[in-house]
């Protein structure tokens, strides 16, 4: 065979080869986009499915018709391992985002209100009222997105977060927990841990950035869940940060749609009108 003849062929069949794949690549291009497209609405599927069992265990309509909770019960502290003198506190919460804390301790009274974008603290030692700072303000924000109702009742659609399934975990002998996740538009994100047997939530993961801008790895865990007018709620909360406990909420307590009078949430003109 001609050599010249021979390498022209060649020539040939490289750019029908070339031509081909120009011409596949999109078809291909489009087979992996449906398929990716595909596995997302499976992880998505997942997730929806772990919340909707969660909501059921929860009380379902009941639960998802709260739209106050009043509860009672101990705040202890916690450093290095030891457990500090515990405060009483009642807690005024009314969902989206308004929410007031009253503290007894035998340093006097404590009270924290957050009212949406604003809110204020009185320090009954320090006998003085002061508005919140925003960094505090944002604190607060952080601590419902990174809260059960957030993800059950869905108010996270409303800023726009994805949710996905992230799996099941070890979560002790013979037992594992449905973990979903929660991602911010902002890229903050949070993962919620259900008992994969009874669907309770148990865990809360997330982070928190310090003074010094440095993260730390947080952790809510939750038990003894009561069931209070259709509803559970889980009367211990303790919370970790970075691998360490730093606080238990032991709730004696809890009233749901009681009501709670918008006085509550208004700063007084001064202490003399804390009540």
């Amino acid at each position: 065979m001609n050599r010249r003849l021979t390498s022209s062929i060649h020539i040939i069949s490289l750019t029908v080869i070339l031509l081909l794949c120009l011409t596949a690549s999109p078809a291909l291009a489009q087979g992996e986009k449906s398929a990716t497209q595909q596995t997302s609405s499976t992880n998505e599927e997942k997730a929806e499915a772990v919340i909707k069992r969660a909501i059921e265990v929860m009380g379902g309509a009941s639960y998802l018709n709260v739209r106050s909770v009043v509860s009672r019960g101990q705040f202890t502290q916690f450093k290095e391992g030891l457990s500090g003198l515990p405060s009483s506190f009642i807690d005024y919460l009314i969902f989206p985002d308004r929410e007031r804390t009253d503290f007894k301790n035998p340093e006097g009274k404590v009270i924290q209100t957050n009212d949406k974008d604003k809110g204020w603290i009185y320090d009954g030692a320090a006998k003085s009222i002061k508005e919140m700072t925003k960094a505090q303000v944002e604190d607060f924000k952080l601590s419902m997105r990174a809260s059960v109702d957030n993800l059950l009742r869905g108010f996270w659609r409303n800023d726009g977060a994805k949710l996905s399934y992230v799996g099941r975990r070890e979560a002790g002998l013979a037992r594992r927990n449905e973990t979903v996740r929660l991602t911010y538009t902002d890229g903050y994100t949070v993962e919620f841990e259900f008992d994969a047997k009874d669907s309770l939530p148990m865990k809360i993961l997330y982070k928190r950035k310090n003074a010094e801008g440095a993260e730390t790895a947080e952790e809510d865990r939750m038990g003894q869940h009561v069931k209070v007018g259709g509803v559970i709620f889980p009367f211990v909360i303790d919370h970790y940060s970075a691998g360490a406990q730093t606080s238990r909420i032991n709730y004696q307590s809890v009233e749901v749609n009681s009501t709670v009078p918008d006085s509550l949430f208004a700063r007084p003109a001064n202490i003399k009108g804390v009540k």
